[in-house]
């Protein structure tokens, strides 16, 4: 007969792709918004995954969470958005209980983003995990987990200078075009789509361009309006946007549509237009281009813009990394302990079954019996014993599972 009560066997992993192996066109195929990230939680506790968090950013989309097997996160990517499995395999990543943790730290702290040093990615886990706790989908590993990212991001932000100067994707657009439109203080800009990328774009347009010629837009007029009103900027209707595309000398696009915005069909150029893509997915038709006088760039490109600032940057990362690996020993340590601390109580509850059958016979069979002091060093021997088991599993070359497993057979003990 078939033990359906047998239970699984579940590993933590890490699994997704980022701009590391997949180019702008793949990420924006894998890309998740709001909509689709909570039918992925919601398909998550239909098909049994009991922990997960999913995040994705312009330059990933991943899922850190518990499984049998990694292909039922991959699915869950796949299934919510216009991915696929094959194109997964090829780009995408999967790691594995400690590796899955190492990834998510060095994620978290801004190690391995696009860009050395942009803590963006943070606020987007501790988002995610906020989104699958609502939904009983964040287990106490879970939590404790991302709050030792957390813990880990902002010490690396206060006592390094791993995010000193001002490098992200959006300043180096501003760079690109200070660097290569003439007298930019006197033409026509356009920024379309006022999410965080686009804000961020726009304070540093008016910054370091000193340009009283700004128009936004954006799909919901109001954000703009509040944007604007903090800048002195102008906002212009979504219905308008062909016709400021047509003003327009530079235009900035930060959208978050999942099809492209802008493409060579609204455009009818009488001067030359500079074009700069923010946004994941690609939000302008790449036929722009076939248009004479139209350059496009897009954010891949910024990325890669490499300047002193980033150079200075990577001097930090040994300090950065110092404080990972401490905050990361501290949470092993805890998940240790979490893992074998109910075999350690199931071996002392034995002991102390031991003992007291054994004071039991004792008292009857000598006359002078002191069951008082017997008791005092028969708990010291216990507490002395079940330390030296602890010690053991606690151990860095310890296999703890296999440890665990043995103790449990010698004893004749089962952990609740």
């Amino acid at each position: 007969m078939e033990n359906n009560n047998v239970p699984k066997h579940l590993y933590f992993y890490a699994v997704g792709l980022s701009y590391k192996k997949a180019d702008a066109e793949v990420r924006g195929k894998f890309s998740l918004d709001a909509i689709a990230k909570t039918r992925l939680l919601e398909q998550a506790k239909t098909e049994g995954i009991e922990s997960l968090i999913v995040t994705s950013t312009c330059n990933r989309t991943e899922i850190y969470g518990f499984a049998e097997h990694p292909f039922q996160l991959i699915k869950l990517i796949c299934d919510n958005s216009q991915g696929s499995v094959d194109a997964f395999q090829k780009v995408g990543f999967v790691y594995k209980n400690q590796e899955a943790i190492n990834h998510m730290f060095r994620v978290g702290t801004g190690l391995d983003s696009q860009i050395l040093g942009d803590f963006e990615i943070i606020s987007q886990i501790k988002t995610s995990f906020i989104h699958s706790k609502s939904m009983g989908l964040a287990n106490t590993f879970l939590e404790r987990l991302v709050n030792a990212v957390i813990q880990a991001s902002k010490k690396i932000k206060t006592e390094t200078e791993i995010s000193s100067g001002a490098t992200s994707v959006s300043f180096a657009s501003v760079q690109y075009i200070l660097k290569n439109v003439e007298d930019v203080g006197n033409k026509n800009i356009l920024l379309f789509g006022t999410g965080k990328i686009g804000r961020n774009t726009c304070e540093n347009l008016v910054k370091h361009t000193k340009n009283e010629h700004i128009t936004l837009i954006n799909r919901t007029k109001d954000k703009a309006e509040k944007l604007a009103g903090k800048l002195n900027l102008i906002v212009k209707d979504y219905s308008e946007l062909h016709l400021e595309l047509q003003k327009a000398d530079v235009v900035v696009v930060a959208t978050g549509a999942q099809n492209p915005t802008v493409d060579k069909a609204i455009l009818n150029l009488k001067k030359p237009l500079l074009i700069l893509d923010l946004s994941i997915p690609k939000n302008v038709n790449e036929n722009v281009e076939e248009l004479e006088g139209v350059t496009l760039i897009h954010m891949d490109y910024l990325s890669q813009l490499t300047d002193e600032t980033l150079e200075n940057r990577k001097l930090h990362i040994p300090a950065a990394e110092a404080i990972i690996e401490e905050i990361k020993e501290e949470f092993v340590v805890w998940m240790k302990g979490r893992k074998f601390a109910p075999t350690i109580n199931a071996l002392k509850e034995k002991l102390n079954a031991i003992k007291t059958s054994e004071l039991n016979f004792q008292s009857k069979k000598i006359s002078d019996f002191n069951e008082a002091q017997a008791e005092i060093i028969s708990n010291r021997i216990i507490q002395k014993i079940t330390t030296h088991f602890a010690n053991h599993l606690k151990d860095d070359d310890t296999m703890v599972d296999e440890s665990i497993e043995w103790i449990e057979k010698v004893f004749k003990i089962k952990a609740s």
